[in-house]
């Protein structure tokens, strides 16, 4: 049975209100009394309520983390990198996951609100500027233009696609294409198509949203594949990229003999499991300590930037 702010009380032979005292450090209280609480606190195995103690205008301590599919690869490893910088900082997290959902996203943020959360870091994008322009806690974005006040960090997108489709074309390539996901225009991900685009003004783009089945999306790249007979693809993330090179083998050809692949991300999960791939590496170590230092920044009320954009490389693979 979870222990009580009553149950303190009665073992240490004080009042709860005295509890809630020692606890929020309120007030003059001997340091017999203090001990006293402390040891019952330890004795029954009593976790004070952050969340409550932030009502009472102390600090919860707790940054709320938005993202669209903490499943996805590249948001599970920033997830972790963003968690082990916070913690360093004496933060807790909260993982919310949006999934794309509007309704979801709008009550996530009304539940850390309501918290009392210190911060919010997002990279879902469901709702309208107004939305985010209410919200009172410092918001830091990761590859969204959430709201004008919202300071955005991200890889350098366009440099990113200018340099997938520079490399397609020093192997070689003579038809590139490229394949990426939901066309949304406020996100800085949309830069890497307008950098292969700059690179390589003929090169094709293919839309095939991310909220597709996977057997629809195998579909829509097969036949992408088959009437457009692409020698080299640039795909704007990795998992989209690992699933062109399987249709690929089963249409029978050899990559990168006839057919070059360069993805985006290269998360580690990619270079330990997937070295195949040659990928554009966003360095996520980089992103999620710049993030927490412009959070802690807003949090203490300091002046910081709109954008923040850290350089790209590329993650040479087999499949070039």
């Amino acid at each position: 049975m979870v222990a009580k702010l009553t149950d303190v009380a009665e073992l240490a032979g004080v009042s709860p209100t005295t509890v809630s005292r020692v606890i929020n450090n309120k007030g003059y209280l001997s340091e017999k009394t203090k001990q006293k609480v402390h040891e019952a606190m330890k004795t029954l195995g009593y976790k004070p309520n952050n969340l409550a103690r932030g009502l009472q205008g102390k600090s919860p301590q707790l940054i709320g983390l938005i993202f669209p599919n903490i499943s996805n690869i590249f948001y599970s490893e920033l997830i972790e990198y963003l968690e082990i910088e916070l913690f360093k900082h004496g933060y807790k997290t909260i993982i919310c996951n949006s999934q794309n959902d509007p309704a979801k996203e709008r009550e996530y943020i009304e539940m850390l609100e309501a918290n009392q959360v210190d911060g919010i870091i997002s990279s879902s994008h469901n709702l309208g500027v107004a939305d985010y322009e209410r919200v009172r806690a410092p918001i830091v974005a990761f590859d969204r233009n959430l709201a004008p006040n919202v300071s955005i960090v991200s890889s350098d997108n366009f440099e990113g696609g200018k340099l997938a489709a520079k490399t397609l074309q020093k192997n070689g390539c003579q038809n590139t294409i490229m394949i990426t996901g939901n066309d949304n225009t406020d996100s800085p991900t949309e830069l890497r198509a307008l950098g292969f685009s700059f690179q390589n003004p003929n090169g094709k783009i293919f839309k095939i949203p991310n909220n597709l089945s996977t057997i629809r999306r195998e579909m829509e790249i097969k036949s992408t594949i088959i009437n457009h007979k692409p020698d080299g693809i640039f795909v704007s993330d990795d998992l989209t990229a690992i699933l062109t090179m399987k249709i690929a083998h089963q249409l029978k050809l050899n990559i990168p003999e006839d057919l070059k692949i360069i993805g985006y991300d290269g998360t580690s999960f990619i270079e330990k499991f997937f070295p195949q791939l040659t990928t554009i590496r966003q360095p996520i170590d980089e992103i999620a300590s710049l993030i927490v230092d412009i959070l802690l920044k807003k949090i203490k009320g300091e002046k910081t930037n709109k954008d923040y954009i850290l350089p790209i490389s590329i993650l040479s693979g087999g499949s070039i």
